[in-house]
């Protein structure tokens, strides 16, 4: 019994031995086999359970940081009641956790942004601009803050919460308007008044709408003209108007005809219809004798409503008043009410068509200035807001090829405006370029002064085709304005973008629009929507609200609700 169980033992144990399996390959290969795929399962499990983890654990922080967002929100909204935290936020926070290079990119704009308002703020608190070489600020327009109260919706709209508190104290308590200064109307209200109601619209903050009640109410007396067309300079103090000596007594298109959105907003924001009355009076008057071209000289006679033997441009002088035609009919929801501003503006855009021509040999589209009879083959870089502009009314035509003959031309000419930059040895544009026959385009005027137009319009054109190469485009522009501009105090522009000297002034638009323009740029397109703001001249974004028949809309100042927001430049100045 002794040996019988001692081999029945050593049957059970013998396949353990491994001798067992050197005798006998095929059985040894087998044992592999089955331990390597128990391997790979085992190791595959564990995996997913750490895959599993991770997710679970960046869910829990998305839903941590949400709850935090809402929470900063409602303890910082001021005195305008809870916000509503609605689903766009949820929206743009997904899109912004899908596309991390949007994320890098706009938080480096947001960089510059924080050192360019640090430079202003440790140098030039409270004047209207800095001068980042000399480390000193100057009052270009009567010392109204025009760098503090253009940045305001910035800083909001980059959730940059410390900085836009501290502007709202210096506006509340430091802002005066009672100045002897000879102000212009036109700069005054699209940097001061505008910037004024967009912080409101943002912020809901009353204290901004107030102050830009304020302001306006100074300048209305420049439209105590025969016609209403407005005199473009104002004394603030003593409110006497008059126009510039050099236009000879005449009125400039443009800085009469980009006050309609502003003065409107204003009447809806206050319930007080004398704002919107003064500023649509304009458009009336200029609509008995608009021509079938809808193209007007840039002087205009206030007494006489005359248009003047003066050139006629998308540039200086003549820019926005096209831009506001378009942008009061969006403003007021495209309603039949504002319709007579579509159809002014789609008579400029046929006119706007005899102005194009296209460069040899690279055919670059590009719009002439017309003087008389004649067509000059100039194009200022201010024209370059035209390419935006031109993508955002081509939605609105009824017919299907207009609409894609328009956003094709607005491509054609970002196109051209992108190479103003890449022309020049800095990759900055010039202030006006010249075409002459085979040889594309020229610099002419060759400073650069910090302009937005054509980020403007890269910004308008991704918003609007998805197009991510605008994205591109504008992301090298920023670069540019990074190697060239920036200097430890601030950002200059420069005198010469072939040689790189630098001169010694940050325009309050840079804040105001380039930097605001580029962080827009790559941020989601839930972030100030085209279908509820539409952004004044100098890109202060303002609610749409829908215009009915029967004149004033009702006094929209009853508990304005703030945005829920993600954590001259026309004339300019070199220095």
């Amino acid at each position: 019994m002794a040996r019988g169980s001692r081999s029945v033992t050593s049957s059970k144990w013998r396949h353990c031995h491994p001798s067992y399996y050197l005798k006998r390959p095929k059985r040894l290969a087998l044992l592999f086999i089955g331990f390597v795929c128990v391997s790979f399962v085992v190791w595959d499990r564990q995996t997913l359970v750490r895959e599993h983890q991770v997710e679970v654990s960046e869910l829990r922080k998305e839903v941590t940081d949400l709850a935090n967002l809402l929470s900063e929100l409602n303890n910082k909204q001021g005195t305008s009641g809870k916000i509503d935290l609605s689903t766009k936020v949820t929206r743009s926070s997904k899109e912004v956790l899908d596309d991390p290079i949007d994320i890098q990119r706009r938080e480096k704009v947001k960089e510059a942004m924080l050192h360019a308002w640090g430079s202003y703020e440790k140098y030039a608190w409270g004047q209207d601009e800095l001068q980042p070489q000399s480390k000193s600020g100057v009052n270009s327009f009567g010392g109204l803050g025009a760098t503090l109260i253009d940045s305001l919706d910035t800083l909001y709209i980059m959730g940059l919460n410390e900085q836009f508190q501290k502007a709202r104290e210096w506006v509340a308590n430091t802002l005066d308007f009672n100045k002897d200064y000879e102000a212009s109307v036109f700069e005054t209200t699209i940097r001061v008044v505008g910037g004024l109601l967009s912080a409101y619209d943002l912020s809901g903050d009353k204290v901004f709408l107030d102050k830009a009640r304020e302001i306006a109410d100074r300048l209305l007396p420049a439209w105590n003209t025969p016609t209403g067309i407005p005199y473009n300079i104002i004394n603030l103090s003593h409110g006497r108007a008059h126009n510039p000596s050099w236009t000879g007594g005449e009125s400039i298109l443009a800085d009469s005809g980009t006050e309609q959105l502003e003065f409107i907003v204003l009447s809806q924001r206050t319930g007080d219809p004398k704002y919107q009355q003064k500023v649509e009076n304009v458009i009336i008057q200029l609509n008995k004798t608009f021509p079938g071209d809808g193209l007007l000289p840039i002087y205009i006679n206030p007494h006489s409503g005359a248009a003047g033997y003066s050139p006629i441009t998308f540039g200086a002088m003549g820019d926005s008043f096209y831009e506001y035609l378009l942008k009061v009919w969006i403003q007021g929801n495209k309603t039949s009410v504002v319709k007579h501003y579509r159809d002014m503006w789609e008579k400029s855009m046929k006119g706007l068509l005899s102005l194009i021509r296209r460069s040899t040999p690279s055919s670059f589209a590009y719009i002439c200035e017309k003087n008389g009879g004649s067509l000059t083959d100039k194009m200022d870089e201010l024209a370059c807001f035209a390419p935006g502009m031109i993508a955002l009314g081509s939605f609105g035509y009824s017919a299907a090829e207009d609409s894609q003959k328009f956003l094709s031309l607005a491509e054609e000419l970002a196109w051209t405006c992108y190479n103003f930059y890449q022309s020049t040895p800095t990759k900055l544009a010039g202030e006006n370029y010249f075409f002459h026959s085979g040889q594309d385009m020229s610099v002419g005027t060759s400073w650069n002064i910090l302009r937005p137009e054509t980020v403007e319009s890269l910004f308008y054109l991704w918003r609007l085709t998805g197009n991510k190469t605008y994205q591109e485009w504008g992301w090298n522009i920023f670069q540019a304005f990074e190697k060239n501009s920036r200097i430890e105090s601030g950002y200059v522009g420069l005198k010469d973008v072939n040689s790189g000297v630098k001169d010694n002034m940050m325009q309050s638009f840079f804040l105001a629009e380039t930097l605001k323009y580029f962080y827009l740029l790559f941020s989601p397109s839930s972030v100030i929507p085209l279908d509820e703001w539409v952004f004044n001249t100098e890109a202060h974004p303002l609610r749409i609200v829908t215009r009915n028949e029967g004149g004033l809309y009702k006094n929209l100042n009853e508990k304005q609700k703030p945005f829920s927001r993600i954590g001259g430049r026309k004339e300019g100045r070199s220095g």
